[in-house]
């Protein structure tokens, strides 16, 4: 599979009801479930962003 022909993927971050920060993958049309118990908007980002590298890598 060339690099063109990878589904678009790309990382959410949303806030919980509990107030915490939680973040959701999405590649192409697959959508993960929200992950994490996040106490700031940055460190659900930071980690959404490793779990997508983690993602892309295992492709």
């Amino acid at each position: 599979m060339n690099s063109d022909s990878k589904p678009e993927t790309h990382v959410t971050i949303e806030k919980r009801r509990n107030g915490r920060w939680a973040f959701v993958l999405r590649r192409g049309a697959v959508v993960y479930p929200a992950t994490g118990q996040f106490t700031s908007q940055l460190q659900a980002h930071a980690a959404g962003q490793a779990a997508l590298k983690a993602l892309e890598n295992k492709r």
